[in-house]
């Protein structure tokens, strides 16, 4: 069996809805309980749940021949997997925001607020910008609010949080969605199973 590894929450029940409407569905795993790992034996696979960042965690280190991770995810932590398909749910775009009117003097480093410290200092490397990192851990959008940063860069869905907060998207950094996900060793050695569950993913998108 393929072992599928799928990230907790809305995310991963849209992935699991793909993956059941491709054939591979699997329904204990909706049923609830503390049970971590679920198995259809017909289908051939073996589902289960992780907190989505560690989903290329268990992909890259072998635990999971496959997975559904986000782009943001394998932008920020650049793990050794093969990205097989945009699945194209989970649609959010990774942004540099901050105050509407807020324009960069460039007379000193650019403060940085972020959750992403790697695609923050690639984004602002490719423009030559020197920054300070701020990494944060939750309600990013209260950093300049409060002057601890100049900008920050976050994840923004549908911006309403921003505008409640005084706050605009500045510039787009990446397009997010979320991605499938192969080990390359598992590529190898399950090629058939791996490219046919592709198959049957792409028919359904």
């Amino acid at each position: 069996m393929l072992n599928v590894a799928l990230p907790k929450g809305r995310l991963g029940e849209r992935a699991y809805d793909l993956m059941a409407r491709a054939g591979y569905e699997c329904p204990e795993l909706l049923a609830g309980g503390r049970k971590l790992t679920f198995e259809n034996e017909r289908a051939g696979v073996r589902y289960f749940w992780v907190k989505p960042s560690d989903v290329p965690i268990y992909v890259e280190r072998g635990a999971a021949d496959v997975g559904i991770a986000g782009k943001d995810i394998l932008l920020e932590y650049a793990p050794e997997v093969y990205e097989l398909m945009d699945l194209g749910i989970g649609k959010c775009r990774m942004c540099v925001a901050g105050f509407q009117d807020w324009r960069d003097e460039g007379d000193r480093d650019l403060r940085v607020a972020t959750k992403f410290p790697h695609i923050a200092k690639a984004h602002y490397a490719e423009k030559g910008r020197d920054i300070t990192i701020i990494k944060l851990n939750g309600s990013i959008e209260i950093a300049p609010l409060l002057g601890l940063s100049d900008v920050i860069v976050d994840i923004v869905e549908t911006g309403k949080t921003l505008l409640e907060n005084g706050l605009a998207p500045l510039e787009t950094v990446a397009d997010i969605s979320a991605r499938f996900i192969a080990n390359t060793a598992s590529y190898a050695f399950h090629y058939d199973e791996i490219r046919s569950m592709c198959e049957r993913l792409g028919e359904i998108l």
